[in-house]
């Protein structure tokens, strides 16, 4: 039996076909698949989606230090224990210093592990279309890129006087 994405890749790639091949959202290609009975609407328990609300809205909370840097305020850990994946929060400035270490440690990994899916991507593509178009550069080096926002950042806008 396939896992849940299996059936969704191919519930996917059989709209996909159906519209050979076009861009388009996940949504219509869902909305697709339970009219023609492909996929059934699933039971959902409200405490899962506002746990999932909060997650995003917590991800989406920043605040801005004395220096007028722009940062995040929570930061999540995550944990699996028996097999459940958990996810902690922690606030910055009040949770443990093993809690940040390890949420920096995870979202470096990740980060990571997207650029190495992004340049394998690239790589792929550059090779299917070898001779026929140009080579999609990518690099992954973003030392300047970080820079120049630090940058940026150092140049405050000057403060507009109130007119009188």
């Amino acid at each position: 039996m396939s896992t849940k994405n299996e059936q969704l890749q191919q519930v996917w790639h059989h709209y996909d076909a159906n519209k050979a091949h076009q861009p388009t959202s996940a949504r219509e290609a869902v909305e697709w698949a339970v009219k023609e009975g492909l996929i059934e609407l699933p039971e959902i328990d409200p405490f899962d989606i506002l746990a999932s609300q909060m997650s995003n809205a917590l991800r989406d909370e920043y605040r801005t230090d004395g220096n007028g840097r722009r940062y995040r305020v929570n930061h999540a850990v995550r944990v699996t224990n028996a097999g459940v994946q958990q996810t902690f929060w922690g606030v910055m400035g009040y949770a443990s210093h093993d809690h940040m270490e390890r949420a920096f440690t995870q979202r470096r990994e990740q980060i990571v592990g997207d650029n190495f899916q992004l340049k394998t991507d690239v790589g792929v593509y550059n090779e299917m279309h070898l001779g026929k178009r140009p080579a999609i550069q990518l690099v992954l080096d973003y030392s300047d890129d970080v820079a120049e926002r630090q940058a940026l950042m150092s140049i405050r806008p000057k403060k507009v006087a109130a007119a009188a």
